[in-house]
Formats: C-alpha cells, sequence, structure tokens
C-alpha cells in the first residue's frame, strides 16, 4: 500500500498523484500529525480514522468537489471528530540539496531549554537549529519523516540594520540546503509574502498546499 512518505518523496522528485479529481486516503505517519495535502487536482487525506468517514463527508459538501478536503466545514469536521487543532493551510514548497558549504557562519544551538528549540520539538522529531547574526534557522522531521526547515530573521528598529540583514532569510534557506542532504521541505502561510519570495529565490518550488491538524 502506498504510504504517506512514499506521495511526499515521490512529489519531492516531480512525480505527483494523477490530476484526475480524487482523493487518496492513507494512514498518519505518527501519532502526532494528521491532515490534508492538495496537489493538481487531486488530495491526499492522512488520517487514522474510518476513509468511510472521510468520503461521505467530503461527499456531503455542497462545493466544488475539487475544493471539498480544504473547505472550511470539512477541515471543522476533521477537527472535531479528531479533538485536533490547525492553525491555517500552508502552501507547501521543497528544494533539493545543494552541495557546497554554507556561507553564514551557523552556530548550533545545543541547549534544549532555549525557546525555539522547544517550539520546534512540538512539531518535530530530531530537530536542530543553529544561530546567526540577526537570526535563526531549524530543521528536523515533521509530517511523514519529511525533513522541514523553518527560519527567523529578527525585527530590526532601524535603517541601518534592516539593510544590513536584508537578504538573510534567502542565505538561512540556501544554507539549509546544504546541510540537508536530501530533499527539504517548508510550510508557508500564502499571505507571508516576502518569506514565500525568499524560499522562491532559494531554489525551492512550490508543490501543493497542507492544512496540519495537529494534537491539543
Amino acid at each position: 500500500m502506498e504510504t504517506l512518505r512514499d506521495i511526499l518523496d515521490a512529489a519531492a522528485r516531480g512525480v505527483f498523484p494523477p490530476a484526475d479529481g480524487g482523493t487518496t486516503v492513507v494512514p498518519q505517519h505518527s501519532a502526532r500529525d494528521a491532515g490534508v495535502l492538495c496537489f493538481t487536482a487531486h488530495s491526499v487525506v492522512f488520517t487514522d480514522e474510518d476513509p468511510r468517514w472521510v468520503r461521505e463527508t467530503l461527499a456531503a459538501l455542497d462545493c466544488d468537489a475539487l475544493a471539498a478536503t480544504m473547505n472550511p466545514f470539512f477541515l471543522a469536521a476533521f477537527m472535531e471528530r479528531t479533538g485536533r487543532a490547525c492553525d491555517t493551510v500552508d502552501a507547501l514548497l521543497v528544494g533539493p540539496p545543494l552541495p557546497g558549504e554554507p556561507a553564514l557562519a551557523l552556530k548550533e544551538i545545543e541547549d534544549a531549554s532555549h525557546p525555539r528549540v522547544r517550539y520546534a520539538r512540538r512539531r518535530r522529531d530530531d530537530v536542530r537549529v543553529w544561530s546567526v547574526d540577526g537570526g535563526m534557522l531549524a530543521m528536523g522531521r515533521g509530517v511523514g519523516g519529511r525533513l522541514e526547515v523553518s527560519v527567523e530573521v529578527y525585527a530590526v528598529d532601524t535603517a541601518d540594520a534592516d539593510a544590513r540583514r536584508r537578504g538573510l532569510g534567502r542565505a538561512l534557506v540556501t544554507a539549509a540546503r546544504q546541510i540537508a542532504g536530501e530533499p527539504l521541505w517548508a510550510q508557508i502561510a500564502p499571505g507571508n509574502a516576502r518569506s514565500m519570495r525568499a524560499f522562491q529565490a532559494a531554489g525551492y518550488v512550490p508543490v501543493g498546499s497542507e492544512a496540519l491538524l495537529l494534537a491539543r
């Protein structure tokens, strides 16, 4: 049986589910993560709930079938049934690994009590976090066991500091591709245009969207 990881690994290679308007239901990779992936004209629901419930709930919606899995009524029903929460629907991007060494002077943070480390560990396994002047980079195993990246560029209050840090987000996510050694995934709120531009400029490409349901 095809697994969530199989689907993600194929998408990272540019091989997607058939654009047939269908929905594939697969088991969760872990107890932590359930949710929905949307590719072009095909959705993937990853859950340990009965697949019949998923299909019957989708069929009962009064909306375009292609949009049903991301319809607010379906996501609300999904959350109610599983007792989970969902923050947003994210754009899903992936970048292949890059050769070479990062140009940034990254310093790995090994303090498990650091706020960024604690936050990352709530959502991912095998978390590693690096700091650099003006920002931070985190990587870990998330949905389906894929390697995920997130970055933070600190807010500044002077024009000079802002000029010095311009381009840091792009540099951080480029460095992440050099560290990763495998396809690297990012979930980005579509409204975060600055982050979207930074990731795309660093060679990450959009592959779909994702609604991640986390245990409360």
